[in-house]
């Protein structure tokens, strides 16, 4: 069984070297990257690093104030746009690929079926966003197939709400707030996308955006009208379908916790049973939802973000001990081999930036923990390997330490990691080619080794307490065994190196079905480096731990 290593690209900024990072600047002036940009080398030297999956963000036609007119596509008031480049949720178009990532615009499908079809000849597998929630505020559809009515096209708009209807409105008021639409009507005005039922939406709302109705009467108190089947389910089934005839692995679903589980229950199956292969990851931050998303919903994979991204983040600025990692893993429960973890997405802060680690060094350990400690999958965000900070002022996005989405924009780190199409090290610096090596030793061992990839998990922080050589609050420690092989982990979250003792319990022995043994042979993963110790509950084992970071040993029973 394979254990997934995501990596995720915004496509848009990826392999976009042609840029001259002006902010706020047009296409023109900043470029873009494209499709065809992911060539069988981009492709295989991202492999070489232990990716399993490639997660391709902002692939679907959205709201943009670049015009195609020319090619028959409806230009974007600026008025309902974030940014020149526009945010890749507020969806214009979802049969549509987006024309900024093609080199020629009329063959953007095709050059979208090419890069799934070279993915897979790369031996990776192909995820794309599905975003159901809400749309652009000027969606409308010229690459639907025949037969099929838009998004509205049939909605009575003298209704608030009708489970029929694929917007919810506020009848008799026209859109106002805080934004400057640029003469943008729209009346009535529409629920916006994070829902906001009011037609004066602020500029901290998704204000460029619109609900979508999947019959929940929020102005009757959430009434759920699902029979008979409302409308949007039947619009967003046809779009799965779509995309999903199209040779794609997964679905990554944005916000998939603000459509209401009866949904997906209904469309994912349907969707399983036509594509048997295909999986369902979804974007969901109330760990109260994650059993129902995943046992009724049908989703493969949730973002652990509330729990595993939040404490790790926490340890890393010091404001957590690592003693929290036993209690995430605890909570997690049944749910924990249904987590995706990760450290870094477009949503949160790069590590490297001021506003969290201030180095990408600091993110070692949590890096270790999140990759190793289940069978679960596990994301890095293209430039998170090379210490990418995020600390461009872009335009819309201003300096927040995140890597823009709604720019055109090229950061450094990546375009010299591109390197015109060789996507390598010969323009990195001696400490961006280190964090790169890292990352791809630590995302390897996800898959070559059968303990990580396969076997059980057990906390070893309960018979490790605090001592001379053991701080719980700045290490943690655990195992993983699939009976013929084990592994230690043990994670520095401090900015020394530590000399520790290590205790394995005899409940561990027993749960994993270890042999206790005399001056075995174990091999550092990290480092390549090999010793030998005893293997025994009432013998510790004794190692050094680099600091911001942590160690891995090997030995087979």
């Amino acid at each position: 069984m394979e254990k997934a290593v995501i990596y995720q690209i915004f496509t848009r900024v990826c392999c976009n070297s042609g840029s001259q990072n002006v902010p706020g600047g047009d296409i023109q002036t900043n470029g873009s990257g494209k499709l065809n940009d992911f060539t069988p080398t981009v492709l295989d030297n991202i492999k070489a690093m232990g990716v399993t999956h490639i997660w391709f963000t902002g692939l679907i036609a959205h709201a943009s104030c670049t015009d195609y007119s020319q090619y028959g596509i409806p230009p974007s008031n600026p008025g309902t746009v974030k940014g020149r480049a526009g945010s890749p949720y507020a969806i214009r178009d979802y049969y549509d690929i987006d024309p900024d990532l093609a080199v020629c615009v009329p063959d953007r499908m095709a050059e979208f079926q090419a890069l799934v079809n070279r993915v897979h000849a790369a031996g990776m597998k192909f995820i794309m966003d599905f975003v159901p929630n809400h749309v652009a505020r000027e969606y409308r559809s010229i690459a639907k197939p025949k037969g099929i009515k838009d998004l509205g096209e049939t909605d009575n708009a003298e209704l608030a709400f009708s489970p029929q209807n694929n917007f919810y409105y506020l009848p008799g008021q026209q859109l106002a707030g805080e934004p400057d639409w640029n003469g943008y009507r729209e009346f009535p005005a529409r629920a916006t996308g994070n829902d906001k039922f009011s037609a004066s939406p602020t500029y901290s709302d998704w204000y460029e955006t619109v609900k979508l109705n999947y019959g929940v009467d929020y102005i009757a108190g959430g009434q759920r009208c699902f029979d008979p089947v409302p409308d949007t389910w039947n619009k967003m089934l046809e779009i799965l379908m779509y995309w999903a005839s199209k040779g794609i692995d997964a679905f990554r679903c944005d916000m998939a916790e603000m459509v209401p589980v009866e949904f997906w229950d209904w469309a994912v199956s349907r969707v399983k049973k036509k594509y048997r292969k295909i999986q369902f990851i979804a974007e969901i931050y109330n760990p109260g939802s994650y059993w129902d998303y995943i046992n009724r919903g049908h989703f493969d994979y949730i973002y652990d973000k509330v729990g595993l991204y939040d404490t790790l983040r926490a340890i890393t600025e010091g404001r957590e001990s690592a003693t929290a990692i036993t209690r995430c893993w605890q909570q997690n429960g049944y749910n924990g081999p249904h987590m995706l973890h990760f450290m870094e997405n477009h949503d949160e802060q790069r590590i490297a930036s001021r506003f969290f680690g201030e180095t990408a060094q600091k993110g070692r350990p949590a890096m270790i923990v999140s990759a190793l400690m289940d069978t679960c999958p596990v994301m890095v965000y293209a430039g998170q390997e090379i210490g990418e900070p995020g600390m461009d002022r872009e335009g819309f996005s201003g300096l927040d330490g995140r890597t823009t989405i709604f720019d055109y924009w090229a950061p450094d780190t990546l375009t010299r990691l591109y390197n015109d199409g060789r996507w390598d090290d010969a323009r990195l610096t001696p400490d961006e080619r280190e964090l790169r090596a890292f990352y791809s030793t630590l995302l390897r061992i996800c898959n070559q080794e059968h303990a990580v990839r396969d076997g059980k998990f057990f906390d070893l922080m309960y018979v490790n307490p605090l001592s001379d050589s053991f701080n719980p609050h700045k290490q943690y420690a655990f195992m993983r065994s699939d009976g013929k092989e084990s592994v230690l982990v043990v994670t520095n979250f401090s900015d020394q190196p530590l000399n520790t003792t290590v205790n394995i319990p005899q409940h561990a022995f027993d749960y994993m079905e270890l042999n206790e043994k005399d001056c075995v042979t174990v091999k550092e993963l990290l480092s390549g480096q090999t010793f030998k110790t005893n293997i025994h509950p009432d013998s510790p084992i004794r190692i050094t731990i680099p600091a911001q970071s942590g160690i891995i040993l090997k030995w087979k029973k």
